[in-house]
């Protein structure tokens, strides 16, 4: 007999909740940005050209530009790639909503694609069936953290003469087929948010090969002005030209310190990660109510999430019960996410309804993410996995 659910009044599994995702801040990225705190260049300085070197040195890609969240990130590719008003752009409906309001920013309309059931990413049989006249690119989302099919969907942008820009928020240091994320599509974007695997506290960036890109990115960021004001300073000038509409997306110097400094630590970060979901998938693998998702062969998955799909059947209540008896249990669950189009501003302005996306309509009613976070131990780790049991064993039938 399991011990009765914290939520019924018993013992939880944890006194304190365990987080879902989690920062990992050490005394020597502190002293890197006291370093630059106490420098000259506080933002539009030289951190941010050497992170943006050291990130190009790292994952591949020829151009890098840093700027102040993933958000900016997916605007500023969007931008680059000269969307506008009567373009779509194709893009999963599990994702989060700045990946779709990057397109809306540019007055173009987003289209939403269904997921595997297995994997929850960018279905291509989807994607193709959604391509029109109007079609300017598509957005694939590495979800968790796993890439994509980029064999398939490459061809397919090739085939339709589309941009393939790649939402990597979750997906910092994976590969596909041996390949880095970064450099498998026209435009790459990142994010160095706190539960993200290296962090600025907010920030993000774009990887690409195209010069033409990269600069009018780079202007983009600073109001579309042609000269950063470093330069100008190199130069002594003080003359500027504004050649566009832009916007303030730069990301300052003290914040590319930190991430700089977090980058030499990335490598063990994922290996922890990934020692963490294998503890997790080997837990589950005899618990017929939970699903984790499927891993594809070839690919080194950067397992920003660990989600899990809950046998319905095999339960006397919704994810949503589930949801809060393992909070009441210590476990930071979260669920990511809620389908894009199901948002009622979706809804009223894009015409989107319910049946849409079935596949991913019917995944969003059963996922659950448990935590995952490089600093979590192995006594973390065991506390998620009694209290998933406990909580399922609870309300088996």
């Amino acid at each position: 007999m399991t011990d009765p659910l914290a939520i019924n009044g018993g013992t939880p599994v944890r006194s304190e909740l365990l987080p879902y995702g989690r920062q990992s801040i050490e005394e020597e990225d502190i002293a890197e940005v006291v370093n630059v705190l106490r420098s000259d260049w506080l933002t539009t300085g030289p951190q941010v050209e050497r992170f943006e070197q050291a990130f190009a040195d790292q994952f591949g890609p020829q151009r890098t530009v840093a700027v102040s969240s993933g958000t900016a990130a997916l605007h500023a590719a969007i931008f680059a790639l000269g969307a506008r008003e009567g373009d779509e752009i194709i893009l999963p409906a599990l994702t989060f909503c700045a990946t779709a309001n990057c397109v809306l920013y540019q007055g173009a309309t987003p289209v939403f694609a269904d997921v595997d059931p297995d994997t929850l990413l960018i279905d291509p049989s989807s994607v193709e069936a959604l391509i029109t006249g109007r079609t300017r690119a598509m957005i694939s989302v590495d979800y968790t953290g796993h890439p994509c099919d980029y064999d398939r969907l490459s061809a397919l942008c090739e085939h339709h003469d589309l941009t393939l820009v790649d939402d990597a928020s979750h997906a910092l240091g994976a590969r596909y087929h041996g390949k880095a994320i970064g450099t498998l599509a026209d435009l790459t974007t990142f994010s160095f948010h706190p539960v993200k695997h290296i962090t600025s506290g907010e920030g993000g960036l774009i990887a690409t090969d195209d010069e033409e890109w990269a600069s009018a990115m780079k202007r983009f960021r600073n109001h579309n002005i042609s000269t950063g004001f470093r330069q100008r300073e190199i130069n002594a000038t003080w003359h500027y030209d504004v050649v566009g509409l832009g916007y303030n997306y730069r990301l300052t110097d003290f914040q590319c310190a930190l991430a700089l400094n977090q980058l030499s630590r990335l490598p063990a970060w994922l290996e922890r990660r990934r020692q963490i979901a294998r503890a997790y998938s080997e837990a589950f693998r005899e618990l017929d109510a939970v699903h984790p998702l499927a891993v594809d062969a070839d690919v080194e998955h950067a397992w920003h999430l660990y989600v899990i799909q809950l046998d319905l059947d095999q339960l006397t209540v919704d994810r949503g019960e589930v949801f809060r008896t393992l909070r009441a249990e210590g476990i930071g669950v979260n669920v990511h996410y809620i389908p894009v189009h199901l948002h009622p501003w979706y809804q009223d302005r894009l015409g989107t309804a319910p049946g849409l996306c079935p596949v991913t309509e019917r995944a969003y009613e059963r996922i659950i993410s448990l935590p995952i976070f490089q600093g979590m131990t192995d006594s973390d780790v065991e506390d998620v996995i009694v209290a998933v049991n406990k909580v399922t064993e609870a309300f088996r039938r």
